[in-house]
């Protein structure tokens, strides 16, 4: 029988503690200067220092003793895979939320996601108080389709309890065979009871950029998720509206609501198509490699055209890069919600060809030194969400409408103009009251730029 606080005596532990020592060793060997070739081998002397300075040895001996507990007295028998890979996953998850151990499944859906194909359900997903919480929905999804919200907080999938899952089972249970149905029991801000939502999952193929002209001489531009494509499909879109209106764009909508981020380079493309110069987002961590800085290249491919960059809760990490980078230089107007506020860097490191870590490695900040951490992007101006409904009222008459008016000179025109008009105040009715108050503030914007040149031509001659 061992006693209690023994340190036990089996092929593992000799193992850890021979692997442990081989690995101190070899490590602080290759830290030391080679000896010079002229030297005498035997006069030199390599000082190793005490291993008790360099690992924590009573914390070893504890994980082995839990290690060998575990394996001898749990209630059904554990493989020394099993236990070591649960460890590894409880060492990463404890340090943050972002942080995880890739197994090949997972290392593998990873690529897929920033490739821009994958299957399941199609929202951006994180653990909040136990709960899975929804970061936000991508766009033409079937979770986008079926409704589920930025900030919902799932509690069950199909009738299994969320509380107490990992993050990583929770979404392989919501990945599965296309066309097969999973149940969402959601718990949703302004809803006093559990919503239940069925999804029907499929194979998610993200577009990343969408654009098309929203009004004449007014762009719009959809960035559902930063890909490795994402810059240069953002470029792009820039040419062809420019090219579709036929001139310089008179005002730009690029919409981040509901963008839960992804591949850092891409933001910073993104944001480099509509600076000339300066910093785009630097990064802060304790290794040299996860110091950087990003700066803009000459060329704005927009310079004189004025953009509003739409955000909410559900714009996260690349996209709040993208917003913070274009509101510190002045470049746009942030406008709608707060946005979620994660101002860490990820990296993937490899661990072999199938096995990988996720490790937070860095903060970013944007170029006026902001951290967005858990604070997230102010916009500048705050817009809610909300639903356009037009008042009901008698239409007025005007001079037109009385008999036998004097003739205008341009009436025909002007008849046409308020059809025209109607029709677009319709049609606009229809969109989201964001989007329609970016709009409105271009045209603003694009009115008011417009008499300043015109008095400042006329100050001129």
């Amino acid at each position: 029988m061992k006693r209690a606080g023994s340190t036990p005596n089996t092929p593992l532990w000799r193992s850890i503690i021979l692997a442990t020592c081989c690995f101190t060793a070899s490590g602080l060997a290759l830290a030391q200067p080679m000896p010079d070739a002229s030297q005498d081998s035997t006069r030199v002397e390599i000082k190793l220092p005490d291993p008790e300075e360099q690992l924590p040895l009573d914390d070893l001996r504890k994980f082995t003793e839990v290690f060998s507990r575990i394996k001898d007295a749990y209630v059904e028998e554990v493989s020394d895979t099993q236990l070591l890979e649960s460890a590894i996953k409880g060492m990463l998850s404890d340090l943050d939320p972002h942080s995880t151990y890739l197994a090949p499944k997972d290392y593998e859906e990873l690529e897929e996601s920033t490739s821009g194909e994958f299957g399941g359900l199609g929202i951006e997903v994180g653990m909040e108080n136990g709960f899975v919480k929804v970061i936000s929905p991508i766009d033409d999804t079937p979770a986008q389709k079926a409704g589920v919200q930025a900030g919902d907080l799932i509690i069950k999938l199909n009738e299994k309890p969320v509380k107490g899952m990992a993050l990583e089972e929770a979404v392989n249970l919501m990945r599965g065979k296309p066309g097969t149905v999973l149940t969402l029991t959601i718990m949703r801000e302004g809803e006093s009871a559990p919503v239940e939502i069925d999804v029907t999952r499929d194979v998610i193929k993200v577009t990343s950029v969408k654009s098309r002209i929203i009004e004449n001489g007014y762009g719009y531009v959809r960035i559902t998720q930063f890909q490795a494509e994402t810059g240069r499909q953002f470029r792009k879109a820039l040419t062809d509206l420019e090219a579709e209106h036929g001139s310089t764009l008179d005002g730009l909508v690029i919409d981040l609501r509901n963008n839960p981020g992804g591949v850092l380079q891409a933001a910073v493309e993104t944001a480099d198509a509509l600076l000339d110069e300066g910093l785009i987002v630097y990064t802060e961590g304790r290794i040299q490699s996860s110091r950087l800085r990003f700066s803009a290249r000459a060329g704005d491919l927009m310079t004189s055209t004025p953009i509003v960059v739409l955000i909410n809760g559900g714009s996260a990490s690349a996209s709040e890069i993208v917003a913070g980078a274009l509101q510190d230089h002045g470049r746009a107007v942030v406008m709608g919600t707060q946005s979620f506020g994660k101002g860490s860097v990820q990296t993937v490191i490899p661990l072999d060809e199938t096995h990988a870590i996720k490790m937070t490695t860095a903060r970013y900040f944007t170029p006026d030194g902001r951290s967005i951490q858990a604070t997230g992007i102010k916009p500048d101006i705050e817009v809610r969400p909300a639903e356009l409904k037009e008042l009901a009222s008698q239409p007025f008459f005007t001079e037109a409408d009385l008999s036998g008016h004097l003739e205008g000179e341009n009436e025909q025109e002007a008849r046409e103009q308020r059809e025209k008009a109607a029709n677009a105040e319709a049609s606009a009715a229809d969109r989201d009251y964001q989007l329609r108050s970016a709009l409105n503030l271009l045209k603003g914007m694009s009115i008011f730029n417009s008499k300043n040149s015109s008095k400042a031509q006329g100050s001129d001659q």
